[in-house]
């Protein structure tokens, strides 16, 4: 497994803290997400927006006057392995986890966290299990696949009615959550798919599943999964001559994704929230990364927003006792952040949702 532990600010040289902050000890939190496989690209998004807040907080006096160490550990989004890293992380008594990314890592993480006494903040996971079966320790800067599949859903129906439409997913609680609620807006909006069906994650020929789209004539693919499954089957697609439409979810939001498809990306759709990197909230952090050549992409400001508003919430009630900060997060809101105003509900979900739509040009992406 994958694991770097990183403490930041430890000398007056480094950073300039207050002497203090120098003799107390370091407040542990963690990211967690997948720091190696197929979603790699997502895990290294999270590290570097975590990595930027810790130093950002530290450079200001650190949460408390004291000094932050930030572990990065790896889930490789498997479940199984994302119990072991809770377990390894609570033992380790974190004050924070910002993670996980996929769902099918938060969702059984979170109870660990909840029994040990754990805050989570996952900047991406976005089943709404997570928070609908989740405890007091569950939250999310993100929006939900019950409202994401609405955006998507009524969009097909309304906007593509005429077209011969494929819903696809990858049987993860991502992947198979995210069509099913786009199915269900879809169909509410009385737009019937031609076909509905799953695929195998992790395989890189899917000439076969290409062929079954050719022969129902599919003129759009809705993908609920991962970038990687997504670029390689409109990449096929279009190799087998299918011009279809892909659109799929904000798990495509990585310049991975352009990677993997080429030129058959090419006007592909997503849905994601209003680009963060466009905020005047989160202008002067922006600005810093691009002086280093670093695009805080996907879920980059993400991630460092759920640290950013943990911190926020720890300095308000003079406190880093996870309960405390949960209630705080919950009951003292709104929440300052690069993302700009944010509260949460009694579940602990944003209360203003704004997913919107993306389109692929060029080898680039933006709102459409």
């Amino acid at each position: 497994m994958l694991t770097r532990r990183l403490l930041l600010g430890a000398t007056a040289s480094t950073l300039a803290l207050p002497a203090l902050a120098q003799n107390r000890t370091p407040i542990k939190i963690a990211c967690a997400g997948p720091m190696t496989g197929s979603n790699a690209a997502a895990g290294d998004q999270m590290k570097t927006g975590a990595l930027q807040a810790v130093a950002d907080i530290i450079a200001r006096g650190g949460v408390l006057g004291r000094q932050l160490a930030l572990s990065i550990e790896d889930d490789a989004c498997d479940p199984r392995q994302a119990v072991s890293v809770a377990n390894k992380l609570a033992g380790q008594r974190v004050a924070l986890v910002a993670g996980h990314y996929c769902s099918g890592s938060s969702i059984p993480a979170s109870a660990v966290y909840r029994e040990e006494g754990v805050l989570q903040i996952s900047p991406a996971s976005t089943n709404p299990k997570y928070t609908d079966e989740g405890g007091w320790n569950t939250f999310r800067v993100c929006g939900r696949d019950d409202q994401q599949g609405m955006v998507a859903g009524t969009y097909i129906a309304r906007t593509l009615r005429d077209k011969r439409v494929a819903l696809l997913h990858d049987n993860s609680a991502y992947g198979k959550g995210l069509a099913d609620e786009t199915k269900k807006a879809m169909n509410a909006a009385g737009k019937q798919e031609i076909l509905y069906t799953a695929y195998t994650a992790g395989e890189s020929d899917y000439n076969a599943l290409v062929s079954r789209l050719k022969q129902e004539r599919i003129e759009v693919i809705y993908l609920g999964g991962y970038y990687r499954e997504a670029g390689l089957i409109i990449r096929q697609a279009k190799e087998q001559g299918l011009n279809a439409t892909l659109i799929g979810g904000d798990a495509l939001v990585t310049n991975e994704f352009w990677g993997i498809s080429g030129a058959a990306g090419e006007g592909s759709l997503m849905t994601f929230s209003s680009d963060p990197r466009k905020r005047a909230t989160a202008a002067a952090v922006v600005r810093a990364f691009r002086a280093r050549n670093v695009d805080p992409e996907g879920y980059v400001l993400y991630t460092y927003g759920a640290v950013q508003i943990w911190a926020a919430a720890a300095e308000k009630i003079r406190s880093v006792d996870a309960r405390k900060v949960a209630d705080a997060l919950k009951r003292q809101g709104p929440w300052n952040s690069v993302l700009g105003s944010t509260a949460f509900t009694p579940k602990g979900d944003v209360t203003v949702p704004d997913y919107v739509f993306y389109v692929w040009r060029n080898g680039t992406y933006a709102e459409m």
